[in-house]
């Protein structure tokens, strides 16, 4: 009899499971939040129970689970969590500017820089949602981080409404402005001395002298009302930039082109806000479809807010990129050194032969 009640208990738990995992299916699919399978307090104290639940939470909604790496070791995210949790959650941590106090709990390396920065993303991008179910109990759709979670917090500017002094102030200035001497309209006339330093196919240099300056110019030849239309004679040349040492149009298609169907041609190197808005666009598009157009400015503002132990990380990896382009050109040109020595060995041995 006892076995029979066990095995209808099992029966039902198994019931109970299969139930809760139809339920996260099926609110992924409505793009819902599953519901939690444990609570707060148990996954804190047991990371066997959160790693299970963070793994189960993202198959639910359809995201990827992955360990990030940091100093050359693997983040411990149930620290993360439960270091920001119990300090009321990232949004607070990030308003308190308690972040580095969550950092010191990880005993990183000393060469590890920008730690509070990167573990801020993996908490976005890894913990947010979680951390709204298992902790703040949201349900429906997904929560999108706060504001001051992407970017640091904006000032806020105060407005002051306006004393007698300052309306006393405007109206003076309105005064002043009304009684100033109207400004002449009229043309200057200056005297204008010059002479023609050289002739070129298209016109003339000079040295014109205005007042007490000295000006060098170039006077191009214009067309006139009844000559024929000629472009040659009205535009300078279309290699005039090249003559001023400047890389034309044409140079620069030829050297995309040159670039492009060579597939060994190493990739060029990115920048630092290559890197960073490449990220961020990535998040936006995810937050915000359809306002694409709008994530270029969007992107540029926060660029412009990052201190400077944020936008280090990114300049580090501009740098890595750049050196690994240096690499690969060196690589490249060697090996594109030998195929065309190899070319000419060949083509002195087939002039070599006898006939």
């Amino acid at each position: 009899m006892g076995e029979e009640n066990g095995m209808g208990k099992e029966e039902m738990r198994m019931g109970e499971m299969e139930g809760g995992r139809a339920m996260e299916v099926e609110m992924a699919r409505e793009n819902f939040y599953p519901l939690p399978l444990y609570s707060h307090e148990d996954v804190v104290k047991d990371r066997a129970l959160f790693m299970d639940s963070m793994r189960r939470f993202h198959h639910s909604m359809g995201t990827k689970l992955s360990i990030p790496v940091l100093g050359g070791k693997e983040i411990d995210l149930h620290l993360l969590y439960k270091e920001v949790t119990q300090r009321g959650g990232l949004e607070k941590v990030i308003l308190e500017k308690k972040l580095r106090e969550v950092v010191m709990a990880f005993s990183f390396p000393p060469t590890t820089t920008s730690a509070s920065f990167v573990l801020r993303n993996h908490y976005l991008s890894l913990l947010h949602h979680y951390e709204q179910v298992y902790f703040f109990g949201a349900q429906g759709p997904p929560v999108p981080p706060a504001a001051s979670c992407l970017t640091k917090t904006p000032k806020i500017k105060l407005e002051r409404h306006p004393d007698a002094s300052d309306l006393t102030t405007k109206k003076s200035r309105r005064r002043k402005r009304e009684h100033a001497e109207p400004r002449s309209k009229e043309p200057h006339h200056f005297t204008v001395t010059g002479s023609i330093d050289r002739k070129f196919e298209y016109g003339y240099f000079v040295t014109v002298k205005v007042g007490q300056e000295t000006l060098h110019g170039v006077l191009f030849h214009v067309e006139q009302p009844g000559e024929a239309s000629s472009s040659a004679s009205v535009l300078p040349p279309a290699n005039a930039a090249a003559m001023n040492g400047a890389p034309t149009e044409a140079k620069r298609r030829k050297k995309r082109r040159r670039r492009s169907s060579d597939p060994a041609h190493p990739k060029p190197s990115r920048s630092a806000y290559n890197f960073y808005f490449a990220e961020q666009y990535s998040k936006l598009k995810a937050l915000y479809p359809g306002r694409d157009k709008e994530f270029s400015k969007m992107i540029g503002e926060s660029w412009s807010r990052l201190d400077a132990e944020e936008k280090q990380v990114y300049l580090d990896r501009g740098v890595e990129d750049k050196e690994r382009y240096r690499k690969e050109m060196e690589y490249w040109e060697k090996q594109k050194l030998q195929q065309e020595v190899m070319g000419e060995e060949l083509s002195t041995a087939k002039n070599d032969e006898p006939e």
